[in-house]
Order: C-alpha cells, then sequence, then structure tokens
C-alpha cells in the first residue's frame, strides 16, 4: 500500500473559529509546490479533513493531479482527531493509493504510528509538508518512510 499525508499550506492566524481558516496566498504556493511530487503516482482518492484549509488544500492537490482523483470528508482527520478511525479506515481501504490531508498534531502521530508502531515519535510535519509511506499493510510500525518533502522558502 502506498501511503500520502500531508498537511495543510499555511493559513490565516485567526477566524471565526478555527475550522474556518483559510489558507493565505503562501499557503497555496506552498501545496502547489507539494503537489507537484504527486503526479504519475496513481493517487485513488484523497481524503480530507472537513476544515476550511485543508478542503482548500485537497481542492488545489486535485486540480494538480491529471486523474482528478475523487474527494473524500472524513471528521477524524482534524486536529485530535482518533488515531484508531484512521487505522480503521486505512485498513479497510488498503488496495487503494491514499492521500491524507490533515493537521498537527493528528498527521505527525499518525505517520509515527504507522512507522514506528507507537506515537513518541512523530513525524515532523510543516505546514504543506507531504510524507511518501509505503508498506504491505498499514498496519502498526508496518509501514516505511520513503519520503518526505517539505515546500522550500521564497
Amino acid at each position: 500500500m502506498k501511503l500520502w499525508l500531508l498537511r495543510h499550506g499555511e493559513a490565516e492566524a485567526h477566524a471565526r473559529s478555527d475550522a474556518q481558516r483559510e489558507l493565505t496566498q503562501h499557503g497555496r504556493k506552498e501545496v502547489k509546490q507539494s503537489a507537484g511530487h504527486l503526479p504519475g503516482h496513481g493517487v485513488s482518492k484523497i481524503v480530507a479533513s472537513p476544515y476550511v484549509r485543508a478542503q482548500q488544500t485537497a481542492q488545489i492537490v486535485r486540480e494538480v493531479l491529471v486523474n482528478h482523483p475523487p474527494l473524500e470528508t472524513v471528521n477524524w482527520l482534524t486536529p485530535d482527531g482518533d488515531l484508531r478511525e484512521a487505522l480503521d479506515y486505512l485498513d479497510a481501504h488498503a488496495g487503494e493509493k491514499l492521500l491524507l490531508v490533515s493537521h498537527q498534531p493528528f498527521i505527525g502521530e499518525l505517520a509515527g504510528l504507522l512507522q514506528h508502531g507507537h506515537r513518541q515519535a512523530p513525524l515532523p510535519m510543516k505546514t504543506a509538508s507531504l510524507a511518501e509511506l509505503q508498506g504491505e499493510l498499514p498496519l502498526l510500525g508496518a509501514m516505511h518512510l520513503n519520503a518526505l518533502h517539505h515546500p522550500h522558502k521564497h
């Protein structure tokens, strides 16, 4: 199974609620840069947090990908989402090439869990960081980090 984990791009500092924060112009550029690593890999589905900045990130990536994979929104991809729900979802979709769009600390903890089998070594994910993981199955400690891309500062 191949799995990509993408943290949303830079977002506004303030909004009526955390869920309503939108991407900044810089954040949009960051996402486009990270999305440039995805074409040709056959992403079959984008799964994203319902928060505005994650939805905007997912749409930008979807536009970059030639196949325009379907976008699914799930509530467990929020900053404090349930890692067990993520693992159950990944298990049920093990044959697919998924891109998850989420937030810190969730996305870093999920990457650490899949690589090491515990949450004590989360992957450092900056805004628009993209991690590529691979393994036979999405099990605790059974996936290998193939690449971690951080957008370049301009």
